[in-house]
């Protein structure tokens, strides 16, 4: 299983790497795009390592899965990250796509979601 979570592990420490780098540079949506994709990739890890998988990591099968499965009915992890993904793909959303530019607090919330989830995740699954 080391090896199939290994990828998103990397991809993990990669995108919080990268969100941390640009919202020091001020680079607010680029920012809160890395932090969703730093939560996504982590929620893919607590996935596989709790014997879930699918067939394409699509981002609502993703949310919903881990939403449904690990908060809610297994309880592996507490009821405030149940809304993380969730909250996380409209701030991304609005950071790619939106008309106007994410501002430093969204990024900065963003970005403590993200590694708080992230910890977490990998604090209860190691």
């Amino acid at each position: 299983m080391n090896e199939e979570v290994e990828p998103y592990l990397s991809k993990v420490e990669e995108c919080l790497a990268g969100a941390q780098s640009e919202f020091a540079n001020g680079r607010y949506n680029n920012a809160t795009n890395r932090a969703y994709y730093a939560a996504y990739n982590a929620a893919i890890v607590a996935l596989i390592r709790a014997g879930l998988s699918t067939r394409r990591w699509a981002h609502d099968e993703v949310q919903a899965l881990f939403a449904g499965q690990l908060v809610v009915r297994r309880k592996l992890y507490p009821g405030d990250m149940r809304r993380v993904l969730a909250d996380l793909i409209v701030a991304r959303t609005r950071a790619d796509y939106g008309r106007e530019l994410v501002s430093k607090a969204v990024a900065e919330r963003a970005l403590r979601r993200a590694n708080d989830f992230v910890r977490r995740i990998t604090r209860i699954q190691r």
